[in-house]
């Protein structure tokens, strides 16, 4: 019998900025929690496409990616899958909506971030903040 070969699934994550704020949306489906709008990347489908088309998705934004933050790929980082995500960094005006698998959606600073925050966001969250305040570089190992 032939082996089973199985990939990580490739996902894409956002981080939105809006006026020094960040887009959070809270999850209708497990696992349940906020967590940055994103998701799977579909065949065919480029890393960037895929996150302006996720961010549309769920927060009824229009973003501009600014930069390639990092990849996340610890294998525990999703419950569901092993995913690897790329993370970027993208700016968007006016009001977020909450739409496909989004429950509910906020934009939070660093000092008012809701609970619970799903996958392995919280980590990711707090990367892009030490970034931005010139603790990390973008390389974060």
């Amino acid at each position: 019998m032939k082996p089973k070969y199985r990939n990580p699934l490739v996902t894409v994550d956002v981080i939105i900025e809006i006026n020094a704020n960040i887009v959070l949306i809270e999850r209708k489906n497990p696992p349940y929690g906020w967590a940055l709008p994103g998701g799977f990347v579909d065949y065919g489908e480029s890393l960037e496409a895929s996150a302006v088309r996720e961010a549309k998705e769920e927060t009824s934004l229009d973003i501009q990616l600014i930069e390639q933050f990092h990849t996340y790929s610890d294998p525990n980082r999703d419950p569901r899958h092993h995913t690897v995500t790329t993370v970027f960094i993208a700016k968007a005006n006016g009001t977020p909506k909450s739409a496909d698998d989004a429950k509910n959606i906020g934009v939070f600073t660093q000092k008012n971030l809701p609970l619970p925050i799903a996958f392995d966001h919280a980590k990711i969250i707090s990367d892009y903040f030490q970034y931005k305040n010139g603790v990390l570089k973008k390389n974060i190992f």
